[in-house]
C-alpha cells in the first residue's frame, strides 16, 4: 500500500491530546498536526529521531497535516495511524497474501455477537464464517527481550469484550481468528500483556482453550508504503 500523499519528515517536539501533536518547522516554527491513534502509544515517543507526516491539502481542515510513522533513532519505524490496520489487511486478503487467511470471500464490519460488536471481517470458506478480529500492535517492551511486542498497550475493556465475542462464536461451530497487525519493524515476536491488563489477558487465554486462532502478521514499512509482508510468532 502505498501513501496517497508524500511523507514529510520534521523533529517531534510533543505529543498532547491524544489528537495533537506538535512538530518543529524548518523554518524554525511549530506546527499542530493530528495524531490519527487513540491510544496511549506506550513507548513510542521515547526514543524519537524524526517523524513522517502528510499534508491533506484541505484548508477546511484545522490540522490539515497528520501523522504517519515515527522513526527512532535506531532507525526503527512504527506505524501510528491506526486506520491503516484494517487496510492493510484487507489489501492481504484481497491479494490472497497468506495461507492463514485462505478464504472464498469476504465482508467488512459486519454486526454479530450478544455485546452488540462488529467483526471486523467475516470470511467464508466451504461455506464456512471465519470472524476475524483486528488488533494494531505498536507496543516494543525492550525490557522482557529483544524484539517483544505486546497487545493491548493500555487496559482494553473493547478488546476484551472483542474476545468473549471470537469465543462465543467458536463455540457455536465457527472459526475466529485474532489478528495482530504490527506496525513496529522492531517487533519480532507478539504476546498479551498482562502486566498492562490482567482481564485481557485471562479473556486472551481462555479464547485461545476455546480454540480462537491467533496469528501476527508483520509490516514492512518505508516513507512510501507499508505493506503486510511476513507471519510472526505468537508467544502464548
Amino acid at each position: 500500500m502505498k501513501f496517497e500523499q508524500s511523507l514529510q519528515s520534521a523533529p517531534l517536539i510533543k505529543r498532547y491530546k491524544r489528537f495533537l501533536t506538535d512538530i518543529a518547522m524548518p523554518d524554525g516554527q511549530m506546527m499542530t498536526i493530528h495524531c490519527p491513534n487513540t491510544g496511549s502509544m506506550r513507548h513510542c515517543l521515547d526514543d524519537v529521531k524524526q517523524v513522517w507526516y502528510w499534508d491533506s491539502q484541505n484548508p477546511k481542515r484545522k490540522y490539515p497535516c497528520t501523522l504517519e510513522l515515527i522513526e527512532t533513532n535506531s532507525g526503527e519505524l512504527i506505524g501510528v495511524n491506526t486506520g491503516r490496520a484494517n487496510a492493510l489487511v484487507k489489501e492481504a486478503l484481497t491479494a490472497g497474501r497468506f495461507d492463514a487467511l485462505e478464504h472464498d470471500d469476504f465482508k467488512a464490519e459486519v454486526k454479530y455477537g450478544s455485546e452488540n460488536s462488529r467483526i471486523d471481517f467475516l470470511l467464508t470458506k466451504d461455506d464456512r464464517s471465519i470472524y476475524l478480529e483486528v488488533k494494531s500492535v505498536t507496543l516494543l517492551e525492550s525490557d522482557f527481550g529483544l524484539g517483544r511486542g505486546y497487545f493491548p498497550d493500555a487496559v482494553s475493556s473493547r478488546g476484551t469484550k472483542h474476545l468473549r465475542e471470537l469465543t462465543a462464536q467458536v463455540q457455536q461451530g465457527d472459526r475466529a481468528i485474532l489478528l495482530f497487525c504490527v506496525q513496529h519493524t522492531g517487533i519480532e515476536t507478539v504476546s498479551v500483556a498482562d502486566h498492562i491488563d490482567q482481564t485481557y489477558a485471562q479473556a486472551f487465554h481462555e479464547a485461545i482453550g476455546a480454540g480462537v486462532e491467533v496469528i501476527a502478521l508483520s509490516a514492512s514499512i518505508d516513507s512510501q508504503q507499508i505493506e503486510l509482508t511476513r507471519q510472526l510468532e505468537v508467544i502464548l
